[in-house]
């Protein structure tokens, strides 16, 4: 399991059960290649994740999140193994292909391998969307650590001048 604090700033929909919260990125995203991408826009130490509240969090409180560990595997494959196996087979289909054709194996093995690559994006892009509602793929509360009394804003820690 992954885990990680953080700060209720906004409760969601009562239905769905949810709750926004702040974190501040870990030591552990420095190393990600995607830290950039986490959340859009900022850029900075702070972000922003919409989480499963079933410790029946309130605003201002200090918790604990979670994410299951093979959900987050399953969703690294699927965004950086799985479009190099597209391109690798989309090469392999293209020289195939050229071989029975007899035309040039190289330009039909890169044409098919892009091809397969970018249609790989577009099976993300699908995936992606359907994996977005179900609810293995989000975050989970799963402790509140306290009530978090100053502003959510006060989980940016100050940087020092130099």
């Amino acid at each position: 399991m992954a885990t990680e604090e953080g700060v209720v700033f906004k409760i969601g929909s009562s239905e769905k059960g949810t709750a926004w919260v702040k974190t501040i990125r870990s030591s552990a995203c420095a190393s990600c290649s995607s830290k950039d991408a986490c959340q859009g826009g900022s850029g900075g130490k702070e972000m922003e994740v919409e989480a499963i509240n079933t410790a029946d969090a309130r605003v201002g409180d200090r918790i604990v999140l979670n994410i299951k560990t093979s959900s987050l595997l399953k969703a690294t494959f699927l965004l950086y193994v799985f479009p190099i196996l597209a391109m690798i087979a989309g090469a392999v289909l293209g020289q195939s292909v050229a071989i029975m054709r007899g035309t040039d194996p190289s330009g039909l093995s890169a044409l098919f391998g892009f091809l397969f690559f970018g249609l790989a994006f577009i099976v993300i892009r699908i995936t992606g969307r359907r994996l977005s509602t179900n609810a293995s793929y989000k975050p989970e509360i799963i402790k509140v650590r306290g009530h978090h009394s100053l502003s959510t804003d006060a989980l940016v820690q100050p940087q020092t001048e130099w």
